[in-house]
């Protein structure tokens, strides 16, 4: 049901967002020390990364294989089906953040699959402005962003959700307005903040003739 998709979300996201805000800390202390010449503080930050980033691997990996194995095939209505995706496509994202080469790449084609996968689900059957829906195009947009550098598909993500949602505010539940509508100002925020960035980048490199 709803509250035990919900239970098993919470559960893993807490567990994981907290390794995650620890590898970001503790890579840039590693960058710092090394960049300052500090090579003992950062050998210590690197075995403390690592350590991190295993668990991160395991915690990762074990709602993945429940999340593949089961839950995005059986999943009962156009909701679920579209969360356990969009969750799916999440814990490949963050283990793409946290590697390098050819397994980041692996990990960010599998994001990418299951992200596309929910974006089909929700088209078919989730309206512009349910917010699981937006926090999708949101998490995609900052993905492709801050991560992946493809700024243009980014600002193309945000913009179409935004648009979608706004065209169809009428018509939204008063249960989940609220949600909704934080959530389209956030991505209004992010389009305001990435158009401006991609302005500014194309004026300080002309395109040559």
């Amino acid at each position: 049901g709803v509250e035990e998709r919900n239970l098993l979300s919470v559960a893993y996201k807490n567990a994981v967002g907290s390794r995650r805000a620890a590898w970001r800390i503790i890579s840039a202390i590693e960058q710092r020390e090394r960049s300052n010449g500090r090579l003992l503080n950062a050998s210590v930050a690197y075995d403390y990364r690592l350590n991190v980033e295993g668990e991160l691997r395991d915690l990762c990996g074990s709602i993945l294989r429940v999340l593949e194995d089961g839950l995005t095939g059986v999943a009962p209505c156009v909701q679920s089906k579209f969360f356990f995706q969009k969750m799916a496509g999440d814990y490949h994202r963050y283990l793409s953040e946290i590697s390098e080469g050819g397994e980041k790449e692996m990990a960010a084609s599998r994001a990418k699959s299951f992200y596309d996968d929910a974006r089909a689900t929700a088209s078919a059957g989730l309206p512009a402005t349910d917010p699981l829906r937006l926090s999708w195009a949101l998490s995609t947009a900052v993905w492709n962003f801050e991560v992946l550098h493809n700024h243009e598909e980014a600002i193309a993500i945000a913009r179409q959700a935004f648009d979608e949602a706004i065209a169809e505010l009428d018509s939204v539940s008063e249960e989940s307005y609220k949600d909704s509508t934080l959530i389209m100002q956030l991505l209004r925020d992010n389009l305001t903040l990435w158009t401006s960035e991609c302005e500014e980048q194309k004026a300080s490199h002309p395109a040559e003739d």
